[in-house]
């Protein structure tokens, strides 16, 4: 006892010293280790003594607070070492204390409630029946020196904490409906003492608001709406106080949205006069600007259509009410003033919108049909009032605007995009008929001048639908192009938008190319606009990929302007996207069309990379030298004379196999072989910079990925040109462009041996970094595993020749399963489900599998055991499930000697486990799935985690 007292008083001044730490030091690497310290505190056999201690009134409320933590923590995550005896004295402290701090501090009162909470949900309902009614019986008899007002404060505060600590609890899943029940069942004392509570005239503002948040947090265990009802209409009376007004929205919702209040047909239609009643308190807030009044009752609205929707739509005797919930969403969602800046409701009601219009369309036709009629003029009105909602303030306004506001604007645009992308679904070509005639009238109008943010959201509109859904059959669509050129362009946001809306018909132009002559020198006139470089170039892009065979008479005209745009204002990205255009624009040429377009477009570029070739290097060369092979790339990405609709500008591997390439060379080699020997040059001076490096290896990638096959004539020159830069300096983006030359040329016999020499070079070369050593390059080892993995896939017979030292190869793959990074070892991984199918038919692979196999089942379990995240184990399982296919006989020897050694591969695992483990694994040799679900649970029970919370997701 002496000795307990002794640790006791040295821990209470250690904890002192770690508080004051962790509080005012103002280093922060004190503050860590205190409280890396503390936390051991917590959890430690002595915290059960110094806890009390620490509540003692003549100490600080930090201090205090550290004790009531500490109590939590050994009750919610210790319970098991608390001897049942005890139950009842720790129940009567904890009471006791809370009792004590309920006219004291706010923060150690409610980790008490918290403490008391959890001990309740560790004993009900067998040791502790009626823990609830015992929690209001305690509180409400008379307690020295306590006021009625502060014990009342008191038992709310532990009766909302109780139910948020069982949605956090560790409790087994068991267990959790025990107590969910049990819970359930204490409504019946929790509910007239709330009522009462919140009836009383004489209640202080204080009171009905904790009793207003003890409802929100009862409601979330699934109360049923029946019995919280007269709760809930006490709510709605609590609205006009603007003390309670917050808390009362907040249990109104919790209350109505929980899944189960659906069933509760009657209660839920009651609901409705008292929401509907709202409006007057909702037209007042939002003559005053009262943001906070209108978005409250904005959510209790949407909130009640939102969740039951369909309920209340069923009801059809009671439609007019429903419909007139609906309007007054509709008031919401066009409630004045421009989101972000005078108002944030409107954009709570966007999914309401999506909701009503999923559950009309999901009844039955004839059901459907009668809905329509009510609701269909309702979505023509929302289109309206969303259009009228996301058009720009004025000029003025806009530019006194944050950038952060504006961000918001254009994100709420976006919403709303998608809301009428989602209506046309509903409204269907009346709704472009109804824009049409609308952006008509407004063009055609000479008396009344239009401002342009009107044109615009019109416009916005039209763009919304077009981008998303397929409007090649619309009447409206000839009549638009032919209004877009009178549309007096004054404006950026308005330039934007016609750029955008012109963009998104791309499809319907390709299908009307006589139209083209109305809109595409409206792009190119955009074009020279620094301002509109993004919907520009992004427009243009999405014209040469649809339309290009239509677009030769104009192809002159496109790259002259282009030409001198991206020299010119835009920026790197844009160049980008303009060359990916290009390269569309002229894949559609005849090839002599293609050379001549293609030698004035990137001749200025040859010139400028010639001269940036012979400077000596420095940091902004190198950024002008990265840009130039960057714009080559991007124009090689598109530029397929093919006719193959296949374009694959966003970097995908299109299929290895094409149609046979067309007479005479690909006008992309006879560009690579003219500026070869430039690259070449580039390289001698920057091999050992990896970003230049990698924009050289991307231009050939890029090109080979699109002519595949026709890239054929420079296959040589490229393998000698990457096996002396990877012998030079080895960097990854080599090993992966020899990668894709590998999948594309090494089953071609007359290309066999330039690859064969460039794979046997480059493998030389990554083994002698092995020797050296290798954890420095995660890079090239990730990059050399997906090669090797790439050859077996593609050309195994690359692994028959005497020049490759398929036993090294085998040890670096072992090497490399034990690095950190895990993409790298999912590469390896794969290396090695390549590797173990030609045991059968690649004697070298058959010999290093016979003689050093085990090294494989030994790194795999190592991994499996600890060693490797757990992201990794559905790889380490394909690595298992290969083996067992293929090495049947000698993985069932290798188990049994790898798993011999005690405390291998985890000191947590017992030899019945291991044995357990081999024998599930032997006997899969057909459903992968199944293995790789006992290499999890086997995982978990060697890290000691089976069975705990952190295995729950797994």
């Amino acid at each position: 006892a002496v000795r307990y007292e002794e640790n006791s008083r040295y821990a209470i001044i250690v904890i002192n010293i770690a508080l004051h730490q962790l509080y005012y030091d103002p280093n922060i690497e004190n503050k860590n280790l205190a409280q890396k310290w503390l936390m051991q505190a917590q959890i430690s056999p002595q915290a059960w003594q110094f806890c009390w201690i620490l509540l003692s009134p003549d100490k600080v409320p930090e201090i205090q607070y550290f004790g009531a933590s500490a109590l939590h923590t050994k009750i919610s995550r210790y319970w098991s070492d608390i001897p049942t005896d005890q139950y009842e004295s720790l129940k009567s402290q904890l009471f006791s204390q809370i009792a004590c701090f309920s006219s004291g501090s706010k923060m150690v009162l409610t980790r008490l409630c918290v403490a008391l909470a959890s001990l309740a949900l560790n004993t009900m309902p067998e040791a502790w029946p009626g823990a609830v009614a015992e929690m209001v019986r305690v509180f409400q008899e008379e307690a020295g020196g306590v006021d009625g007002r502060a014990r009342c404060l008191a038992l709310l505060e532990l009766l909302t904490v109780l139910p948020e600590e069982f949605q956090t609890s560790r409790l087994p899943q068991y267990r959790k409906g025990q107590v969910r029940g049990a819970l359930a069942r204490e409504w019946g004392s929790v509910c007239p003492l709330l009522q009462q509570l919140l009836r009383r005239t004489d209640s202080p503002g204080a009171v009905k608001a904790r009793v207003l948040r003890c409802l929100s947090s009862w409601v979330q265990l699934d109360v049923p709406l029946s019995e919280s009802e007269g709760l809930v209409h006490d709510c709605f009376g609590a609205l006009p106080d603007p003390e309670l007004f917050d808390t009362a929205v907040e249990a109104i919702v919790n209350a109505i949205s929980q899944p189960d209040s659906q069933r509760y047909v009657n209660t839920l239609l009651k609901l409705v006069p008292r929401v509907l009643a709202l409006q007057d308190q909702l037209r007042a807030a939002v003559q005053n600007g009262d943001m906070e009044t209108c978005h409250g009752i904005c959510r209790i609205a949407v909130t009640l259509g939102e969740n039951h929707s369909r309920t209340l739509l069923e009801q059809v005797d009671h439609w007019q009410s429903f419909l007139a919930l609906v309007n007054m969403i509709m008031f919401c969602t066009g409630i004045p003033g421009h989101y972000p800046v005078n108002e944030t409701t409107s954009s709570l009601t966007l999914i309401f919108w999506y909701t009503l219009q999923d559950e009309i369309m999901s009844f039955e036709s004839e059901k459907q049909a009668v809905y329509l009629q009510v609701y269909r003029p309702v979505y023509f009105q929302l289109v309206d009032v969303l259009l009228h909602k996301a058009q720009f303030p004025s000029d003025q306004e806009y530019a006194s605007w944050s950038s952060d506001e504006k961000e918001q604007f254009r994100i709420y645009r976006v919403d709303i995009s998608d809301t009428l992308m989602y209506v046309y679904e509903m409204l269907g070509a009346e709704l472009l008929s109804n824009l049409y005639d609308k952006l008509g009238r407004l063009l055609t109008n000479t008396e009344q001048p239009t401002s342009w943010q009107h044109t615009e959201a019109l416009l916005y509109g039209f763009q919304s639908i077009a981008e998303t859904i397929d409007v090649n059959y619309s009447d409206v669509i000839p009549g638009l192009i032919g209004l877009i050129p009178r549309i007096s362009i004054n404006n950026v946001q308005l330039a934007d938008t016609v750029m955008f809306t012109i963009g998104a018909l791309a499809e319907w132009l390709a299908d009307h190319p006589v139209m083209l002559s109305s809109v595409l020198p409206l792009v190119l006139q955009a074009l020279g606009n620094p301002d509109l470089s993004v919907s520009s170039v992004s427009t243009l892009k999405k014209i040469c990929r649809e339309c290009k065979y239509d677009l030769p008479p104009y192809a002159t005209n496109i790259v002259a302007v282009s030409q001198v745009c991206s020299l010119l204002h835009i920026t790197t990205s844009q160049c980008m996207w303009l060359m990916q255009a290009l390269g569309f624009l002229l894949s559609a040429l005849p090839v002599e069309d293609i050379l001549r377009n293609l030698h004035s477009l990137i001749t200025p570029y040859i010139q400028q990379l010639e001269k940036l070739a012979d400077e000596t290097p420095n940091p902004a060369n190198k950024l002008a030298i990265i840009h130039i092979l960057g714009l080559l790339s991007n124009l090689f990405t598109t530029l397929d004379i093919s006719k193959q609709d296949d374009e694959s500008a966003d970097g995908t591997a299109p299929p290895a196999e094409k149609p046979p390439p067309s007479p005479g060379p690909n006008p992309v080699i006879v560009v690579l072989q003219q500026v070869f020997a430039l690259i070449q040059k580039v390289l001698s001076k920057w091999l050992n910079d990896s970003q230049v490096v990698e924009a050289v290896c991307a231009i050939f990638e890029k090109s080979v990925k699109t002519l595949l096959h026709e890239f054929g004539p420079m296959v040589s020159q490229l393998s000698e040109m990457l096996g002396q830069m990877y012998s030079t300096i080895p960097q990854a983006s080599a090993l992966d462009l020899t990668r894709q030359m590998v999948h594309i040329f090494a089953s071609e016999v007359d290309h066999f041996p330039p690859i064969k020499a460039l794979f046997e070079l480059v493998t030389s070369v990554t083994l002698s970094i092995f020797q050296q050593g290798p954890r420095d390059h995660p890079d090239i080892v990730d990059s050399f595993m997906q090669l090797q993995a790439q050859a077996l896939k593609r050309k195994p017979d690359l692994f028959l020749s005497e020049s490759l030292d398929v036993k090294a190869v085998f040890h670096c793959g072992i090497l490399s399963l034990k690095f950190p990074e895990a993409p790298t070892v999912k590469s390896t991984c794969l290396f090695f489900t390549e590797l173990l199918p030609h045991c059968s038919d690649v004697p070298p692979v058959a010999r290093v599998m016979q003689e050093d196999g085990k090294l494989l089942i030994q790194a795999v379990l190592e991994g499996i055991g600890g060693g490797a995240s757990r992201s990794l184990m559905d790889q380490f399982a394909e690595v298992l499930f290969s083996l067992n296919k293929h090495c049947f006989s000698l993985l069932a020897v290798w188990l049994k000697e790898v798993l011999q050694p005690p405390g291998f591969p985890s000191s947590r695992i017992t030899t019945e486990q291991k044995v357990n483990f081999s024998q599930q694994i032997l006997r899969e040799r057909v459903n992968k799935r199944r293995v790789k679900d006992i290499v999890k649970e086997f995982t978990l029970l060697c890290r000691g985690l089976h069975g705990t919370e952190y295995a729950a997701d797994y």
